[in-house]
């Protein structure tokens, strides 16, 4: 753990002292990836933190709320998208007693467990898994996108209404040969 990195919270003033409790306002700086392949929170943007740090037996029970900005783009039309985001954090991060108390009686997932380090949090994770759950699956300009044109590639919402393109079957295409052979056109003329 980077005790520089801004995610990293200092536990001191709680002490050890379960029901102590300290409230932070904190704006930091987005990691690195901190989205999937479609939208997510742009690197060095703003977070804004709102916590509450608790002691409690086990160790450090972190709740609040973290806002960011979303940029991404639209999978039906490509539009780029900004969006406000807010979610709800809630970790505990248990004391390294307790955490090697739970590996000793068999826990199997206590080796996974977020840990206080010394008197030091980090929130990267705990933040990572709530903005990238809380991510539309499929996001959208306006939940009314209509999408592309499969056939000219223009956004239908630009597009006039009614627009079509005129495509023939291609079971068809070898009867198509044949009128083009006689010199024929498609109304019949010569």
């Amino acid at each position: 753990m980077d005790a520089r990195s801004p995610l990293v919270m200092s536990t001191h003033e709680l002490g050890r002292r379960a029901g102590t409790m300290r409230s932070l306002e904190r704006t930091v700086p987005a990691p690195a990836d901190l989205g999937t392949e479609v939208i997510g929170v742009p690197e060095g943007s703003d977070v804004e933190l709102d916590l509450r740090l608790e002691a409690v037996m086990d160790g450090v029970f972190v709740t609040g709320t973290a806002a960011v900005g979303l940029r991404g783009e639209c999978v039906r039309c490509l539009r780029d998208i900004d969006q406000d985001l807010d979610v709800e954090l809630s970790e505990l991060f248990y004391y390294a007693s307790t955490k090697a108390s739970l590996v000793q009686e068999g826990d199997e997932e206590a080796e996974d467990l977020p840990a206080v380090e010394g008197e030091l949090i980090d929130l990267e994770t705990t933040l990572r898994d709530a903005v990238v759950l809380a991510l539309p699956f499929q996001p959208l300009c306006r939940p009314d996108c209509a999408g592309l044109c499969p056939v000219c590639g223009e956004r239908m919402d630009d597009l006039e209404p009614g627009h079509h393109h005129e495509q023939l079957d291609p079971r068809w295409s070898a009867l198509g040969s044949l009128l083009e052979e006689k010199g024929e056109t498609k109304d019949g003329e010569r």
